[in-house]
């Protein structure tokens, strides 16, 4: 059984796990600070943060065998309340295009053009997906669905917690050498650093950006054509992401990552699909299972301070009952406390 939860200090050796993972730069490869990572997102769960814009919420996906009380965490998902602060910003390249003509000569370019931008009233971020390798294309529990879909569960039953806008930054291609060619192109050149150096440190401090980064128009004319075909475009194992993201509401608005070109995707937090569908059921086991079928998060209208859990599902409504094919009904007492008679919520997927 697949327990979608809030993280614990127990978690600490599963997110060292997925920092290790190649290709991956969610979660920093240092113990110390994974633990304040985790120490943070308890508080914020506990809504004890002192300023609610440093809010961080870390979500974990539990496999818990039969009879058991607890699993193998094999993957997470986060949020961050405010992506983008007066101490921290949230830089950019602003994607665009110039046109040139010259009447003398009857000729004319359309130069593509990129220029560093920062926001320090940064939008609520989604990100911090990872799945274990060992778990990821299972059919049938489709766990990267279910701990991608955790954040919005939240978000939508949060909504006093989080900004009006929504960001998603996604990984762009990289090359044979696990390298960003759009990185080596302007970024080494500025900064005479390695593309993992220089994400690390910008983990910590960002001022580096603001000296060392070029200020005016970057035109990609004059860049490699493997770094030009990289920017606003997101690697293969990024595709059903960018997917998922796209059919629920978020839009690319030509703004990319300044370090790989990968694309920022936005939406309003209202305007996210499966936010807008989220209902409030009272569970009835009795309730016959039909043929619509919907599958998607239930989880209980109220939680303990600190705690936030959820189940995949797969249901059936009528009115204002639900039943399920998937959890069972000893489930979903050992799991969340949901009860016949109980009041819960249910998200569907899209």
């Amino acid at each position: 059984m697949i327990l979608l939860r809030e993280i614990q200090e127990r978690d600490i050796e599963a997110l060292e796990r997925f920092s290790q993972i190649p290709g991956f730069i969610n979660l920093p490869n240092d113990k110390e600070m994974l633990m304040d990572l985790i120490q943070r997102a308890i508080r914020s769960f506990n809504n004890k943060i002192k300023d609610k814009n440093e809010g961080k919420y870390i979500f974990v996906a539990e496999d818990i065998p039969e009879g058991e009380r607890s699993g193998k965490v094999f993957g997470t998902s986060m949020i961050a309340t405010q992506h983008g602060t007066v101490d921290s910003p949230h830089f950019y390249f602003d994607v665009s295009n110039e046109q040139k003509f010259s009447e003398t000569i009857n000729t004319g370019f359309i130069h593509g053009t990129l220029k560093l931008k920062y926001d320090t009233n940064g939008p609520t971020e989604i990100g911090g997906l990872v799945v274990d390798p060992s778990y990821r294309n299972n059919a049938e529990s489709r766990i990267g669905r279910q701990i991608s879909f955790m954040r919005f569960l939240y978000a939508g039953l949060n909504k006093d917690r989080f900004k009006r806008k929504v960001i998603a930054e996604l990984l762009p291609p990289l090359n044979k050498k696990g390298q960003s060619p759009l990185w080596e192109a302007i970024g080494r050149r500025f900064t005479n650093m390695d593309y993992w150096e220089a994400d690390r440190l910008c983990q910590k401090n960002k001022e580096f950006i603001f000296s060392l980064f070029p200020t005016g128009k970057i035109y990609t004319s004059f860049l490699p054509a493997e770094a030009r075909n990289a920017i606003g475009k997101v690697g293969k194992e990024t595709e059903p992401v960018l997917h998922m993201l796209r059919k629920i509401g978020f839009e690319y608005k030509n703004q990319v990552d300044p370090f790989d070109g990968g694309p920022h995707l936005w939406a309003n937090l209202e305007d996210i699909l499966p936010i807008k569908k989220i209902q409030t059921f009272t569970y009835d086991p009795s309730l016959p299972i039909g043929e619509q079928i919907e599958t998607g998060l239930i989880t209980k209208t109220s939680h303990k301070p600190g705690q936030f859990r959820a189940l995949g599902a797969k249901a059936v409504m009528s009115g204002q009952k639900i039943n399920f094919l998937e959890p069972t009904a000893v489930q979903l007492t050992e799991m969340l406390g949901i009860e016949s008679g109980g009041s819960v919520v249910f998200m569907p997927y899209y």
